[in-house]
């Protein structure tokens, strides 16, 4: 064989060597992407999931582990599910105020991306710090047992905060704190598009209503937050300190669910009047 020859044959082996090589770097990349993906996801609040929910049907009633199918285009604005993962990309690893030095996660949100009824409390306390969920201390096990006495789940309905990091020894929100969070509390309704919002305590209140009335005054009265009802009530963690307000939250719920009923829309359980 000639110097020619075996130039070709070295040139051809190089250019398979090199196409394999680069095989391997594209299904590195493929995976690295997958694992930032269910990463993101985790912290988001968003795995578990379906990527295609029917309108108004609980998307979330059971945590599913593993990659979800990316979302088409259309769907990534088309549906609740879509709209709020745009949304919390947009969030990122927000550092927008000081309570991003302190938190161990962000708390963005939970539950039926399509809800007709939303939950907005104040701020995560520590074991929502610590899971990236909101309401899943004692706080938040009331909050279940309201939203079941309701006749619905957790999974019926979706559940987010005003501010999404831990302020510092639970301490109230502070203004500029609220300001930085506040755009992304908006987004995120304005992406479920609910019939209904319940405003957990006073600063979800008087945040959303742009109202310094006390709690024990708003609450009880169907207000309107850009066109959606709206029924501040007392947060769950203030029913704990004094449970004999119980019965005035419960009383709120159930006017709640009143308003639902008149434009036709009823838990898909039974409510425990």
């Amino acid at each position: 064989m000639d110097d020619s020859q075996n130039s070709q044959r070295d040139s051809h082996e190089d250019v398979r060597e090199g196409s394999h090589e680069d095989s391997h770097e594209e299904l590195r990349r493929i995976v690295a992407g997958i694992r930032t993906n269910l990463a993101l996801r985790a912290r988001s609040g968003l795995a578990g999931v379906s990527s295609l929910p029917a309108a108004r049907d609980p998307a979330m009633a059971a945590p599913v582990v593993g990659a979800q199918p990316a979302l088409t285009s259309a769907a990534a604005t088309d549906t609740g599910l879509g709209r709020l993962r745009l949304i919390r990309e947009e969030l990122g690893d927000c550092v927008r105020c000081k309570l991003s030095r302190g938190r161990k996660n962000l708390v963005y949100g939970v539950g039926n991306p399509d809800a007709h009824l939303v939950f907005v409390g104040e701020g995560p306390g520590a074991d929502e710090d610590a899971q990236g969920e909101p309401f899943v201390g004692k706080a938040g096990q009331l909050l279940t047992k309201m939203i079941e006495a309701m006749g619905y789940a957790r999974s019926d309905v979706y559940i987010c905060n005003v501010v999404k990091c831990r302020p510092p020894d639970n301490r109230n929100p502070e203004p500029d704190e609220i300001e930085a969070c506040e755009p992304f509390l908006k987004k995120q309704l304005g992406a479920i598009r609910p019939r209904m919002i319940v405003a957990l305590g006073k600063f979800a209140a008087q945040c959303l209503l742009r109202d310094g009335t006390p709690i024990s005054r708003l609450r009880g009265t169907l207000r309107s937050y850009e066109g959606i009802a709206l029924m501040p009530t007392f947060h769950p963690a203030y029913l704990l300190r004094d449970p004999s307000k119980k019965k005035e939250a419960w009383e709120d719920l159930k006017a709640v669910l009143a308003a639902l009923r008149k434009i036709g829309i009823t838990p898909p359980g039974a409510p425990r009047v």
